[in-house]
């Protein structure tokens, strides 16, 4: 299965992977942002093993691990750089040596991300081990949209220098994604989607101005992998207990309304022999012929169902209507 990023032309696999998981502990703003710790070993395995299975796609941040995702993404893809396709973020001040990520001071001179853009890209650069970036993706949510424009026009130049291949940006706000895209390379926009969270106002504007609709949350942060219960809980250092800000885990605990829903059409997303997850993706595919999930690893085992779900393809016509009717969203 494969995707085509937008106005960039660009051809991914259907499914690419979310590298946040791998950059291990690491606070945004103070607070917990990573997911426990990890094992770097485990990590450039499973980044094989998406290779092995058809994934050329990977998602990472310059916040993920405090550029330590970014490193061993490197690290696992030297010497298949042409054979990928590389997304990274940039947006906030990350310290590597603490491992700590905050944002950059207000400036009365000019939007405070577009005095280090293109400083942070050399970082990104060199931790990636590469000399461009294919995609290159505003990493601050709200983000105001009168300064992105100055983010565009050097993004832009960026461009025409070879540093980049395409840009866009991580954020729920079609009004902003709109204006920002306005920049003739900007070609996609990362934006949160599940089968419980479906933006279909930014999925419309991905065909309206043709843009690729690259998913992040796409299991629900784990919630709709089948693998919690109610009583699950997480590490100290793991952001999912930290998450009030994702409904899909209330107080550091998955959703049990989540958990409840996700049984509630289990036998429809199941169907053909998926798992979970794996009808999980298939849905997202279902939803938009422009979707690009990318759900996070830290294991072999992980990549492999994920990437298996390309075996499978997208939910049919009638089971993302049967799901719908379950869901009482008709």
């Amino acid at each position: 299965m494969k995707r085509i990023l937008g106005r960039s032309g660009i051809e991914v696999s259907a499914v690419g992977m979310g590298c946040w998981a791998i950059g291990g502990p690491w606070t945004f703003e103070g607070s917990p942002a990573g997911w426990s710790e990890v094992d770097d070993t485990e990590s450039i395995r499973a980044i094989h093993a998406a290779l092995d299975m058809g994934v050329n796609f990977f998602d990472t941040a310059a916040n993920y691990g405090c550029g330590h995702s970014e490193r061993i993404l490197g690290q696992a893809l030297e010497g298949r750089r042409e054979n990928v396709v590389i997304a990274t973020k940039f947006g906030h001040d990350v310290n590597e040596d603490t491992k700590e990520v905050v944002s950059y001071p207000e400036s009365q001179e000019t939007a405070p991300v577009a005095q280090h853009l293109r400083e942070d890209l050399e970082k990104s650069l060199k931790r990636l081990g590469t000399d461009y970036i294919d995609v290159y993706q505003l990493h601050v949510w709200d983000y105001g949209i009168e300064a992105s424009q100055e983010l565009a026009v050097i993004l832009e130049e960026l461009v025409k220098e070879g540093k980049l291949r395409c840009y866009g940006w991580s954020t729920d706000r079609p009004d902003a994604v709109r204006a920002f895209a306005s920049g003739e390379h900007c070609s996609v926009v990362q934006q949160q989607l599940n089968i419980f969270d479906s933006d279909g106002e930014m999925l419309e504007l991905c065909d309206e101005i043709d843009l690729a609709s690259i998913n992040r949350g796409p299991l629900g942060m784990g919630v709709l992998t089948g693998k919690f219960t109610a009583q699950s809980s997480f590490p100290d250092d793991d952001v999912r207990k930290h998450s009030e800000w994702f409904e899909g885990l209330i107080d550091g605990h998955p959703n049990p309304e989540w958990l409840n829903k996700i049984e509630s059409i289990r036998e429809i997303i199941i169907s053909e022999g998926r798992s979970l997850a794996q009808g999980a993706l298939a849905w997202i595919w279902g939803r938009s012929n422009r979707t690009v999930p990318i759900p996070g690893f830290k294991t072999v085992a992980q990549v492999q169902e994920n990437a298996g779900a390309m075996d499978f393809g997208p939910l049919t016509s009638d089971q993302m209507s049967e799901i719908e009717t379950v869901l009482d969203r008709t």
